[in-house]
C-alpha cells in the first residue's frame, strides 16, 4: 500500500511540474506565433509603417515612442491606445504629444482585414516600433509575439511611471529599474532619441536668463543654445519643435551619443547621461563607448526594445484581442 501510494504521489508530482511548464512555455512570446494564424502578419505590418513614414519621416519616431509610453504602464499591454476619460493619452507624458494613433488604427484595419479578431494591439505596436527602427538605418531584431490587449487604462501609473525630460538621472534609473530594465538599458533606449523631435516645452527650462534672471544650463553647446533661444523665445510657442539628434534627424545612428559628448544634447534627460555627476558611476562610460560603436549600440537596442517589450506581458486567456484598438471589445 505505501508502495503504491508513494507511486501515485511520484505521478501526481511529476504531472504538476509538467503543467506548470505547459503553461509557462505557452505562456511564452515567441516570434513564431502567428506563423499559423496570421502568416502575412510581418508583411502588412511593414508596408504599412513604410506608407507612413513616407508621408511623414518623423512617424518612425513617433511609433517608437508609442511602444515605449505602452510599455512601461501596465505592461505592454496596448492599453496607451484606449481612449476614453481615464485615457493614458491624456496623462502630463502623452497629453498633446504621444501621436501616430491614426497610423495604428490604419495598421490594425490592414491586419484585420487578413486575419480577424487574431493580432492583439499590443502586439501590432511592438512590431511597428521594430520595423519604425529598420526603415531609419538602425537594427533589426525578431519580435517575440502573443501578447493580448489590456481592458484597462491606468493615466495615474503614466504620470508617475513614464520617465521625464525634467528629472535627474537617479529618477530615471529607478524608473527602468522599476520595470525590470537595468543602467545599460536606459542609455541604450535613450538612443532611440537619434530620430524624431522635441517640443519647446520640453527642454526650455535649459535656456532660462532670458531676462538676466537664472543661468542657463551649463551643459548645454553655446551655439545650440543661441539656436534653441532663437527658435523657443520666452512667453513663445511651446508646440514648436527642434531635431533630438542635431544635424542627423530621421536616420538612426549613433551620432546622439555623440552630440551628448559635446554638450549637444536636446532635452535635460539626454544630457545628464554623460554630463551629471551620477553619470560617472553609471551611464557616462557606456555613452563612450556607444559613440564610436554603432555596432555595440545596435546590438544593445535590440536586445533592449526585446527586453521591454516583456515588461508584464498578458498572455494565454488574459485580456483580449481588441477588434478597435481604441475600445474594449463589446
Amino acid at each position: 500500500m505505501k508502495s503504491s501510494s508513494k507511486y501515485h504521489q511520484t505521478q501526481y508530482c511529476l504531472f504538476v511540474t509538467f503543467l506548470v511548464l505547459f503553461v509557462v512555455v505557452k505562456s511564452q512570446l515567441t516570434p513564431n506565433f502567428y506563423a499559423t494564424s496570421c502568416p502575412k502578419l510581418l508583411q502588412i505590418v511593414r508596408k504599412e509603417v513604410q506608407n507612413a513614414i513616407k508621408t511623414e519621416m518623423r512617424m518612425a519616431a513617433s511609433l517608437l515612442r508609442l511602444h515605449f509610453h505602452d510599455c512601461f504602464v501596465n505592461g505592454c499591454d496596448g492599453s496607451l491606445l484606449l481612449d476614453g476619460s481615464d485615457s493614458e493619452k491624456l496623462s502630463l507624458a502623452n497629453r498633446n504629444s504621444a501621436r501616430g494613433f491614426e497610423v495604428v488604427d490604419a495598421i490594425k484595419t490592414a491586419v484585420e482585414n487578413q486575419c480577424s479578431g487574431v493580432v492583439s494591439c499590443a502586439d501590432i505596436l511592438t512590431i511597428a516600433a521594430r520595423d519604425s527602427v529598420l526603415l531609419s538605418g538602425g537594427p533589426t531584431w525578431k519580435v517575440p509575439l502573443g501578447r493580448r490587449d489590456g481592458v484597462t487604462a491606468n493615466i495615474t501609473e503614466a504620470d508617475n511611471s513614464l520617465p521625464s525630460p525634467f528629472e535627474g538621472l537617479d529618477q530615471i534609473i529607478a524608473k527602468f529599474v522599476a520595470v525590470g530594465l537595468n543602467i545599460t538599458d536606459v542609455v541604450s533606449l535613450s538612443g532611440g532619441h537619434t530620430i524624431g523631435l522635441a517640443k519647446c516645452a520640453t527642454f526650455s527650462n535649459r535656456l532660462s536668463n532670458f531676462s538676466g534672471s537664472g543661468a542657463p544650463d551649463a551643459t548645454l553647446d553655446s551655439t545650440l543654445l543661441s539656436d534653441l533661444r532663437n527658435l523657443c523665445p520666452a512667453n513663445g510657442d511651446g508646440n514648436i519643435t527642434a531635431p533630438l539628434d542635431r544635424n542627423s534627424i530621421d536616420l538612426f545612428d549613433n551620432h546622439y551619443f555623440q552630440n551628448l559628448q559635446n554638450n549637444k544634447g536636446l532635452l535635460g534627460s539626454d544630457q545628464i547621461l554623460f554630463s551629471s555627476d551620477e553619470s560617472v558611476t553609471t551611464t557616462k562610460s557606456i555613452v563612450q563607448s556607444y559613440s564610436t560603436n554603432s555596432k555595440l549600440f545596435f546590438d544593445d537596442f535590440a536586445n533592449s526594445m526585446i527586453k521591454m517589450g516583456n515588461i508584464r506581458p498578458l498572455t494565454g486567456s488574459a485580456g483580449q484581442i481588441r477588434k478597435n484598438c481604441r475600445v474594449v471589445n463589446s
